[in-house]
């Protein structure tokens, strides 16, 4: 049987990808690994795995084929680097690292060893998304993210939620970006609001995320020659034509992880692992959304 690590089970682990990854124990031994070793216990426990390591060593020495990297985002070149130097697959959480050029340098790395590196852009993979993604003659392209009160520091806001918004738009376009400008609305070295806009031959992008908004809300909204099409917290789909409105609302008994996309992002990568697809997050778009963002980052030095 294949062994797969996960490496840090903190709240997105736990939330996001424990539930879905141990539902495949009869295809996969999974590794627990975490310096914390209560934790580590308590969730084997809860999962039923058997297996767990201290640290990325006594991980790299048990040969998996994959690890999925769940650990703080300062520490992913590294742990990276070094699995995929050991002929390890990896899928890590957005973003692969707040530097472009390590970025680049573990694509590259993963390509050289004939490696899947997967980011976790999960919300390419939301079902109504996709949705957007195949609707044809695309125009203007909107996505947004708003938080009620979140104020965060800048470059970790743009890397944190700024680059979900990103990914998205970058996602439902159909040809290369020709053009980019980005906005920051800061305080002091806070972020309040940020608009990044992406020009295409024929089509306008525009990825917002605005951290003092009143609500907590998510949108992607797309017009094209033939209606507006929009999608509402990942969970409703709304199409607005000349022959009338159609709308779909996620099943209420399909799992949030499947709305949130997270659960076919995760079999994916698996089925990409073991030959039976390509990289479901393909590098060159992984790249490009980080282009996006450093270019982003770059706006705050514009600013002081």
């Amino acid at each position: 049987m294949k062994k797969i690590g996960v490496m840090g089970l903190g709240n997105i682990a736990q939330k996001a990808y424990l539930p879905v990854i141990t539902s495949l124990q009869d295809e996969f031994e999974w590794h627990f690994c975490t310096r914390n070793a209560d934790k580590r216990a308590k969730l084997m426990q809860q999962y039923g795995v058997t297996h767990g390591e201290e640290n990325l060593e006594e991980l790299i020495a048990q040969k998996p084929l994959a690890v999925f990297v769940h650990t703080p985002t300062f520490t992913h070149y590294q742990i990276i680097k070094s699995l995929l130097e050991h002929d390890i697959n990896v899928y890590v959480d957005k973003p692969v690292s707040e530097n472009f050029e390590e970025v680049t340098e573990l694509y590259e790395l993963a390509k050289k060893h004939d490696l899947i590196l997967t980011c976790g852009f999960n919300r390419r993979f939301v079902p109504l998304y996709q949705k957007l993604k195949a609707l044809p003659d695309k125009q203007v392209i909107r996505s947004a993210k708003i938080r009620e009160n979140g104020v965060q520091e800048a470059k970790f806001a743009i890397y944190d939620l700024l680059i979900h918004v990103v990914d998205t738009i970058n996602f439902l376009l159909d040809e290369p970006i020709e053009e980019q400008r980005s906005k920051l609305f800061t305080t002091n070295d806070n972020l309040n609001q940020a608009i990044v806009t992406l020009e295409t031959k024929h089509s306008l992008a525009t990825a917002e995320i605005n951290l003092v908004g009143g609500v907590n809300e998510e949108t992607a909204a797309i017009e094209t020659k033939n209606g507006l099409a929009n999608v509402e917290n990942c969970q409703t789909f709304t199409l607005n034509t000349p022959q009338g409105q159609q709308k779909i609302s996620a099943p209420d008994w399909q799992p949030t992880l499947v709305t949130r996309g997270f659960d076919p992002l995760i079999r994916q990568f698996l089925a990409a692992i073991t030959g039976k697809q390509s990289n479901p997050v393909s590098p060159e778009s992984a790249i490009e959304s980080h282009r996006i963002c450093r270019d982003a980052v770059r706006q705050i030095e514009v600013l002081k």
